[in-house]
């Protein structure tokens, strides 16, 4: 297929799916750049429904970079336990949230490049913020995103960098933001990892991947 058909294939999925989940945004529950930050942070490997049951309460103490260097490790550690890897996930708070105070008078910046050298922050959660927080043109690739972009042909690769930038070049900018939430919901309620429902799929002719499941081929 050509890159141009594969341009138009790509958005003809996208214009799907936005009119399919037209209210698509992130699943994390936040209030401001700084909340989303720290959930983003916590997310790693962990569900980001059991990420906003701990941010509930967690946001009610700790509502400034300030307030989490108050606290010992050990007592951010208990606050977070549940989100997994929190001996770390508290180290990189605690880290981000000094660097925050050093060098952005306690501000989450806006620059991609100020914020992927934050602790704690790679591609995906810098994306994440620039994207929800500022509405600056990114793509956050999770798993969902991972997952559905190889399931539909856009690419042949596991490499998160690898499928933003693919993805970048298929999409216009005005899908950039969107395309992340819109694959996570598809992803949620059709296309399950190990049980999709691809005979009850919106997009089945557009893709690659339905022709698989019909003959009993998994990829």
């Amino acid at each position: 297929m050509s890159e141009k058909k594969e341009k138009e294939r790509s958005r003809k999925i996208f214009d799907i799916l936005w009119k399919e989940f037209p209210d698509a945004q992130p699943a994390l529950l936040y209030s401001n750049p700084f909340q989303l930050l720290i959930s983003t942070i916590l997310s790693a490997q962990c569900t980001d429904a059991r990420v906003n049951i701990v941010t509930k309460k967690l946001f009610k103490k700790y509502k400034k970079p300030e307030d989490y260097l108050k606290v010992t490790g050990q007592e951010l550690e208990k606050d977070i336990f549940s989100t997994g890897f929190y001996r770390q996930k508290a180290k990189s708070v605690k880290n981000c949230c000094r660097m925050l105070l050093e060098k952005y008078n306690g501000k989450v910046p806006k620059d991609f490049d100020q914020l992927i050298l934050l602790p704690g922050v790679g591609r995906k959660t810098a994306s994440v913020i620039a994207g929800n927080a500022f509405g600056i043109p990114s793509i956050a690739v999770d798993t969902h995103v991972k997952r559905l972009s190889n399931l539909l042909g856009f690419i042949d690769s596991q490499d998160p960098e690898k499928i933003e930038f693919r993805l970048k070049e298929l999409l216009p900018e005005g899908y950039w933001i969107v395309s992340g939430h819109l694959l996570m919901n598809h992803g949620r309620k059709t296309c399950i990892a190990r049980r999709p429902k691809c005979n009850k799929c919106i997009i089945h002719k557009f893709c690659p991947s339905f022709e698989n499941f019909n003959t009993g081929v998994r990829k």
